[in-house]
Order: structure tokens, then C-alpha cells, then sequence
């Protein structure tokens, strides 16, 4: 049994949907938390299912990219509510964190290679069926308890090519309509060699031999980048300081 959850979402009523998946929603758009985020903050952009467009046509990134016209429009939509998305997501990183760090933005190359086992409900329900074209917003700290295995974090590592950042998507737009319509076939058989790489720090590119070490050293490098950041806010604080102490 398979549950479209986010086709769900995207043909429902925003003010049904509990605020404990909701985060917002626009006139063209739902942002939800994700079910399973990999990250400490991850959230994703679904476009509404309304008119002009269909459910079909929104089903995944390869179909919608079909129409050249009508894919620029809702994928430069879903920029927009990720930008104002960001925005958010520094404000709360700063009231909880006390600094700023990255945030990553785009799609996954071929969704139907991420219906990974989702363990605790896989047994129940079987696969989660995610059949609607999703835009992920997260943080790049990849410190979360469900990066679980290498498919999982080498779907997010943002020089695999895997995973396709918004802004290079966009720029097929304005390519050669030979280019566009290269990139645009999205083949799965391309995309997933690209899952079973060697795990290695998407930072640092040391190789690591399993996922457990891989995820201690991610939170290494997010301390050390905390306390970096952290200093430099207090240099600056206490030379604004002087500079008022002098006037």
C-alpha cells in the first residue's frame, strides 16, 4: 500500500493541513516541514495543484520540465517562496544558534530513487509513495538522527550532481533549447550510480568508511564553524562598541 502523501497535501485545503506538517503556504504554494528532514532545519516547497496546471504534470521535475514555458513559471515561483524561506530560516538560527550557517536549495535528479525504507512504518504501510514535484530547502549541516545510510546523504551532497540546485536548474531556461533539452531528460540510469559513491565530506572531501563516522565528523566541522562564526560576531559587536564608546 502506498500513500500519496505530498499529491495529498498539494489538492488539500491549507487550513486542513495540521500545523504540525504546515509551516506556510501562498496562493501557488505549500512549504511543509519534511517527514524524515536530513538536516536540522529541512522543509519543502510543493506547488499547489490548481489550475492552469495538473496533477500529472506536477507529478515530478522530469514531467513538468516537459513544457519548457510552463516549467520556467512554477519552478521560478518556488524560487521566490524559498527565498523569503531562507529569510526564516536565518532569523531562527541566529534566536537558537547564535549564527548563521548555509542552506542548500533544490531537487533530487530522479525522485523515485530517494522511496528509500522509512523503518519504523515500512513494516505497517509499506513505501511512502512522494509523487509530487518537491523543492528541498535545508541547512548544509546534514546533523540529523534520519541521515540513516550512504543513499541518504549522497542524495543531498551538493557536488555528486545528484542533487540539482535550483539556480543551476533555472539556468537551463536561458541555455540553447539543445542543452535544455539534454538536461531536461533527467535519466534515472544517470542519476543512480550517483547514490552508491564513496561516502566522503561534502566540505572537506575526506573519504570516510561508514555513516557513523561520516556524521561525527559533520558535527566537528559544524562546531568548529559555530565557534568561527560565533567569534566574529563578537569582534564585530565589540568593535561597534568602541566606535560608539568614541562618539
Amino acid at each position: 500500500m502506498a500513500l500519496t502523501v505530498l499529491r495529498t497535501y498539494a489538492t488539500t485545503n491549507p487550513a486542513k493541513i495540521p500545523p504540525s506538517i504546515l509551516f506556510s503556504h501562498s496562493q501557488t504554494s505549500l512549504t511543509i516541514y519534511d517527514a524524515f528532514p536530513k538536516a536540522i532545519f529541512h522543509f519543502l516547497i510543493l506547488p499547489r495543484v490548481q489550475e492552469p496546471y495538473t496533477v500529472s504534470e506536477l507529478s515530478d521535475l522530469r514531467t513538468l520540465l516537459g513544457d519548457k514555458a510552463r516549467a520556467k513559471q512554477v519552478i521560478t515561483a518556488l524560487h521566490e517562496e524559498a527565498k523569503c524561506l531562507h529569510k526564516e530560516i536565518e532569523e531562527e538560527m541566529m534566536n537558537r544558534y547564535g549564527f548563521k550557517w548555509g542552506i542548500w536549495t533544490g531537487f533530487h535528479g530522479a525522485p523515485s530513487m530517494t522511496y528509500l525504507e522509512f523503518s519504523h512504518i515500512v513494516v505497517d504501510i509499506g513505501l511512502i509513495d512522494i509523487r509530487h514535484l518537491h523543492l528541498h530547502v535545508l541547512s548544509d549541516d546534514l546533523l540529523s538522527d534520519r541521515m540513516k545510510n550512504k543513499k541518504h546523504y549522497n542524495s543531498f551532497h551538493p557536488k555528486l550532481g545528484f542533487f540539482l540546485d535550483i539556480d543551476e536548474v533555472l539556468s537551463w531556461f536561458d541555455a540553447e533549447d539543445s542543452y535544455y533539452k539534454s538536461m531536461a531528460k533527467l535519466d534515472p540510469k544517470h542519476y543512480e550510480p550517483m547514490l552508491k559513491g564513496d561516502l566522503a565530506c561534502w566540505r572537506c572531501n575526506t573519504g570516510m568508511k561508514n555513516i557513523p563516522a561520516l556524521k561525527s565528523h559533520l558535527e566537528e566541522e559544524w562546531h568548529a564553524q559555530a565557534k568561527r562564526e560565533k567569534d566574529k560576531i563578537e569582534r564585530r559587536r565589540k568593535l561597534e562598541e568602541r566606535s560608539g564608546n568614541k562618539e
